[in-house]
């Protein structure tokens, strides 16, 4: 240690021998003070006089800087409590530092925070006690600002080929599109939202924040409930940098038969109840039980006729299991006894099933959530 070291440069009473500052402590005058000449400036916290946190009344963002950030904050205290936390700072020579913090609501705009601190500095231990008032001022975040003034870039509109959307498409189709959007939310995009969703009686057009956001809804909801979709952008303006701007809809057609419908492909061997469409037609052959499938031609379902819907179908009487091929039940519409296929979906045992009649002829259905047997050969249609 050198001489200058061993007298305090402010007062000049000798101070015991110190070890030279390790990399990254403090070098400077204070470093050679004494205690007493040290601690009659330290202040172990710097705090401001005052806090004033700007919080969006529609979804309660907080303003930092020139941004706004989701919190997750229960209530207006514990965005108080984050942002002093986050203002407050502790002198750097203090070690094993503990804090509380105990807010006082004044009112609802306004809450005094308490804070004690203490810490161990040159061995001694410090602490220290500081009231930050803490103003809540509301205003509107961007992304509730977009959306109260309507603002959208990409529409999904969602149809269906040659028919009516059924209730749980439409159903589905939101719920795709909200789950998805909730979850880019969640991941921290505040520019992902759905600015409205109109129903039609074609079917809902979802309109949406971004058209990147358009896109992966509408594929989302093609992968999960089968069919296509095209883009088609439109020119709205241009932006500061002279770069164009596109609205863009993405309309969706779902395939050309539904979940649920009884239709017939005329290839034989009878109706069938269709169970999937996502990727192809798929479904249970009424006369026998047999799975169904048939591939997309170029998108295309393949060509058959409507029969019904499996709501179509209501219980009937098993009059008589007459062998492994037929069955006899009572005509649900003339209360006939008919003999029909005995489907591998019915029961040995049965006393009723479910039947659905189309032009005199009685098919047995299925019912919800019954395994098709071992698939029959694909159409080649």
């Amino acid at each position: 240690m050198s001489e200058s070291r061993e007298f305090c440069p402010r007062c000049g009473d000798p101070v015991p021998e110190r070890r030279d500052p390790l990399p990254g402590e403090p070098r400077g005058r204070d470093a050679l003070l004494c205690d007493d000449c040290y601690f009659e400036d330290f202040d172990l916290v710097d705090a401001p006089d005052r806090i004033e946190v700007l919080v969006c009344s529609g979804c309660g963002a907080v303003r930092r800087g020139e941004s706004w950030r989701d919190v997750g904050a229960r209530d207006y205290t514990d965005v108080a409590v984050d942002e002093v936390a986050e203002a407050l700072g502790v002198h750097v020579d203090a070690a094993d530092v503990e804090w509380g913090v105990e807010p006082e609501q004044v009112d609802e705009n306004n809450v005094r925070m308490h804070c004690r601190f203490s810490g161990v500095v040159r061995g001694t231990l410090r602490s220290a006690e500081v009231t930050v008032p803490v103003k809540i001022s509301r205003g509107t975040c961007d992304r509730c600002g977009r959306i109260a003034g309507g603002y959208y870039a990409g529409i999904v509109q969602v149809r269906a080929d040659e028919r009516d959307l059924t209730p749980a498409e439409r159903a589905e189709a939101l719920d795709i599109a909200e789950t998805y959007v909730a979850d880019q939310e969640a991941d921290g995009d505040r520019e992902a939202f759905i600015t409205e969703v109109k129903e039609t009686d074609d079917g809902p057009n979802i309109k949406l924040s971004s058209n990147r956001l358009a896109q992966n809804v509408a594929t989302r909801i093609t992968e999960s409930l089968g069919g296509s979709f095209e883009s088609y952008p439109t020119l709205v303006t241009e932006d500061g940098d002279g770069n164009e701007v596109y609205r863009v809809t993405f309309a969706v057609r779902l395939p050309k038969y539904a979940e649920g419908e009884i239709v017939d492909p005329e290839d034989g061997d009878g109706p069938v109840l269709v169970t999937g469409v996502s990727d192809r037609l798929r479904g249970v052959r009424l006369a026998s039980g047999a799975a169904y499938a048939s591939a997309f031609a170029d998108g295309e379902a393949p060509e058959a006729t409507r029969l019904g819907t499996r709501d179509d179908a209501a219980e009937t009487t098993v009059v008589t299991v007459e062998d492994e091929n037929a069955i006899q039940v009572l005509d649900p519409v003339t209360y006939e006894a008919k003999t029909v296929p005995n489907p591998a979906f019915v029961d040995d045992d049965a006393d009723a099933v479910l039947a659905f009649e189309h032009g005199g002829d009685v098919h047995l259905v299925p019912e919800e959530g019954t395994e098709p047997a071992a698939e029959s050969a694909p159409s080649r249609d």
